[in-house]
């Protein structure tokens, strides 16, 4: 930031005219080039004038360089605000060549304007690719680079929120809170938590998968860690459990997906805690960093080091794994825009599923029957239809414009399918030509999840927020967020567990935690 010119002329003006001085009673900070040397001979109180000031030196000289790390803040903003106009230039220069422009070189205005929210999900996918992908240890360089409170663009700005946290302290009704409680918080993975889900046999635990190249187990009622599964070599993508037996599915970035087995003894359960108080504060924390919450991981917990099987077939990240009905057969999504289904028992490839012209994004299984679906980041997905082992057929469906993050199916004969494009659509299986029920939202959807007995549909939003929505795509509720309880990051996925009357679904995001919510449906329900 360049200097002031009469800053030095203003301070003997100041000295000359005493009754102006009496009437500025705040500190007054001297302006100086944050790239200029400070000489050692010079003491910081002589940098500030107004000498009046009834602050402690140590004090002042503490505001000297706060206001000091601010200008610096401010300097490098420049800068980079100077390097993007020089972007800007040259692709205006670019464009003009092919007959178009951008309206006046304005970031904030014309084509960059109208195209910012598909920037935001942009910005969102590369974020995901990234950490999906990872293989690396250095967990926090990409997170350093975008995370940090300094460096928000309109994208990043949209990414984290947006002005959704000022809002939300005012939309935050009491009958939400009263529906929709946080019943437990689940922290200890040191980065981002892409999936989770609830094993189906007992004891029932929650089982996430993180960035941090780790899979946890928790104890539901107490929250505390109870295995750690370190098997993979990079990011674990996704979580899911046999039907029957203790054997829990991961799939990673190291291009392999694992089975493997568990034994868990859990806890005495504690006291839920008191959820019924009002949350007073307004002011979000979305800029704090998580290593101060989330600490540095559970400590002295049982790890599984080595998988019963590895499924290695695929030649890129494998995003998401699940078991057929059964538990004898698993599917496996890839990067590598194949889906592929594997026997268990002897970890042989059974059929490679190809079709889809970009990568996938998620698979999912019917709790009942031989189906699976596909979704993938060319706005589609595919049914697959194993029913006959004699003939596999395959049906797509198109309806989305932008990447669809999940498909899932329904204990009915729906499926339910979420996009980057922020819609959502209800799909009957027995007309596929269009969606029976569509839902628009203000951020992309990431994995969702539907309640089996009630068909309640919860969406993770990429702006921090999830919501409930009826088959029909009637808006239920917003999980209550604030200072004190909800994500601070995106959130990934959302899993119902409608067996546990207290704590029924599940969250998780990019602030490294999981969230256990009692949600009242009948009471929800009946408010429709």
């Amino acid at each position: 930031m360049p200097v002031e010119g009469g800053s030095s002329s203003g301070s003997a003006s100041a000295a000359r005219h005493p009754k102006q001085k009496r009437k500025a009673h705040s500190l007054s900070i001297r302006r100086t080039n944050s790239t200029e040397e400070r000489q050692p001979g010079i003491l910081r109180g002589d940098m500030l004038e107004g000498q009046d000031s009834k602050l402690p030196l140590a004090l002042r000289n503490n505001l000297l360089d706060l206001f000091g790390q601010i200008e610096r803040e401010f300097e490098n903003l420049y800068i980079e605000n100077i390097e993007l106009r020089r972007e800007i230039d040259s692709l205006n220069e670019r464009l003009t060549g092919d007959g178009q422009t951008v309206e006046g070189g304005d970031p904030t205005k014309g084509a960059l304007k109208t195209k910012a929210s598909h920037s935001t999900s942009q910005l969102s996918q590369k974020l995901k690719t990234t950490y999906k992908a990872s293989t690396s240890k250095r967990l926090y360089t990409f997170q350093s680079k975008i995370g940090g409170p300094r460096n928000f663009s309109v994208a990043t700005w949209e990414l984290w929120g947006g002005d959704s946290w000022i809002v939300s302290s005012f939309k935050a009704t009491t009958g939400s809170r009263a529906l929709c409680q946080l019943l437990k918080e689940y922290m200890g993975h040191r980065d981002g938590i892409w999936d989770l889900s609830v094993t189906r046999t007992q004891p029932v635990v929650l089982g996430t998968a993180s960035a941090d190249h780790s899979a946890l187990l928790w104890s539901i009622e107490t929250g505390k860690c109870l295995l750690r599964y370190a098997g993979h070599a990079g990011s674990v993508n996704s979580i899911k459990f046999h039907p029957t037996e203790q054997m829990a599915l991961t799939a990673s970035g190291d291009q392999t997906a694992h089975i493997w087995r568990y034994m868990v003894q859990l806890p005495a359960p504690q006291p839920p805690p008191d959820v019924s108080a009002p949350c007073d504060d307004d002011q979000d924390s979305s800029d704090r960093e998580e290593g101060e919450v989330d600490g540095e991981g559970p400590c002295e917990v049982p790890t599984v080091r080595v998988a019963t099987a590895t499924l290695k077939s695929h030649q890129g990240v494998v995003i998401a794994a699940d078991w057929l009905v059964g538990g004898r057969q698993v599917v496996t999504a890839s990067w590598d825009r194949a889906a592929n289904l594997y026997e268990v028992e002897t970890s042989e490839l059974v059929h490679t599923l190809t079709g889809h012209d970009q990568e996938l994004t998620h698979c999912c299984t019917h709790p009942t029957q031989r189906l699976v679906v596909t979704s993938s980041r060319d706005t589609t997905f595919r049914l697959w239809d194993f029913r006959d082992p004699s003939i596999h057929s395959v049906n797509v469906f198109q309806g989305h414009t932008d990447t669809v993050t999940s498909a899932v199916f329904t204990v009915g004969d729906n499926v339910v399918s979420g996009s980057d494009d922020r819609t959502v659509k209800v799909w009957d299986l027995k007309n596929m030509r269009s969606p029976i029920a569509t839902i628009r939202t203000d951020s992309a959807v990431n994995r969702l999840s539907v309640s089996a007995n009630q068909r309640i549909i919860a969406l993770p939003h990429d702006n921090r927020q999830v919501r409930l929505f009826d088959m029909s795509g009637v808006r239920l509720a917003r999980l209550p967020r604030s200072n004190r309880m909800g994500h601070r990051r995106m959130v990934c996925c959302t899993a119902w567990n409608e067996e546990n009357q207290s704590c029924n679904l599940f969250t998780c995001g990019f602030d490294r935690q999981a969230i256990g919510w009692n949600i009242n449906i009948p009471a929800l329900l009946q408010e429709k």
